[in-house]
């Protein structure tokens, strides 16, 4: 039986083999150790929602059949994507990865980080080679900004101050902006104009920070949701149910849930305790209804596009982006 993502991919299934081919060849080296970490890396590949996304946009902006830039445009972000999070498996001491070891796991620091350089090197070459101006443009905007919404978050955790406007700053940031560049990459590579490309570009803004506040409701659990974890929690991430629940609470009551999320060192009593704060005080309600709103505006822009099989599972994706369990 097919995945809901197979279903939703049938459209450019035969795009997506191609460009698994030409990704695993882009990848290959002349140094062994490079060969067999860069080997690992494809093996332990995720969904490919970021290459969907890039061709399905490409196809809707007039790219269809689709040009070789859209192979590289995709191939770009992944390069550049996969680099940043092997740094920041090392920045954040991680030793798994989608249930996969990390690369600083099994090959320590020092390597790691070279890798992410390495990739980041062979994205922009892969780019600078054939011309790509234009693409590298929109994918370097997409990493500084993702770097930027890192530091903020990071900048505003000490502090536990953040409101819900530095909230959608930074995941616009650290998320969003990565799916808005797969978009606006599509649209570039299909040859489109600048209105349509920066249309494609706010039609990934908004799924982005779709997908982002579902992840965020994750770590709160409910049935329909998931397990609970807690785990920004743990980690002091302030999150769009936390915010707005504590947005609700008297001072007192704030005080006392602001001292579990800073002072929890992992204790799973004071991490449930902000979990039931947060339920009892509408915050998952509220992020839900948030998120349902960024997907509504997406799906708007979306329809600004001709009707097309590519767009019915640009839709069907959206949805899958807010409804999935994991």
């Amino acid at each position: 039986m097919k995945s809901t993502l197979d279903v939703i991919q049938a459209p450019i299934a035969a795009e997506m083999e191609e460009f698994e081919r030409k990704f695993r060849a882009s990848m290959q080296t002349n140094v062994l150790l490079l060969d067999k970490i860069m080997g690992y890396i494809v093996k332990r590949k995720g969904k490919q929602i970021r290459p969907m996304f890039v061709f399905f946009t490409a196809k809707i902006s007039g790219g269809d059949p689709l040009p070789e830039a859209t192979f590289r445009g995709a191939a770009l972000i992944e390069l550049l994507h996969t680099a940043t999070l092997v740094h920041d498996d090392v920045v954040d001491e991680s030793n798994y990865r989608r249930g996969f070891f990390s690369i600083n796991a099994l090959w320590k620091n020092k390597i790691a980080v070279l890798v992410g350089d390495y990739l980041l090197s062979r994205g922009m070459a892969l780019a600078l080679e054939n011309d790509d101006f234009a693409l590298l443009k929109i994918v370097n905007n997409a990493v500084r900004e993702l770097s930027e919404g890192e530091l903020l978050q990071i900048e505003k955790a000490r502090r536990l101050d953040i409101t819900e406007d530095i909230y959608f700053d930074i995941i616009r940031q650290k998320t969003a902006s990565l799916i808005a560049s797969c978009c606006a990459v599509g649209a570039a590579s299909a040859g489109s104009d600048k209105e349509t490309i920066e249309r494609a570009r706010l039609f990934g803004e908004k799924v982005g920070m779709a997908f982002q506040i579902k992840d965020d409701l994750f770590d709160f659990g409910t049935d329909e949701i998931g397990k609970p974890v807690g785990i920004d929690i743990k980690e002091k991430k302030m999150t769009l149910p936390l915010i707005y629940a504590l947005q609700q609470a008297d001072w007192l009551t704030k005080r006392r849930v602001i001292f579990n999320v800073k002072n929890n060192e992992g204790r799973r009593d004071r991490v449930q305790a902000v979990i039931d704060f947060v339920k009892k005080s509408g915050g998952l309600d509220y992020a839900i209804t948030v998120m349902k709103r960024y997907r509504d505006e997406a799906l708007s822009i979306l329809h600004s596009f001709p009707e097309s099989p590519s767009r019915t599972s640009l839709e069907q994706l959206i949805n899958y982006t807010i409804e999935r369990e994991k």
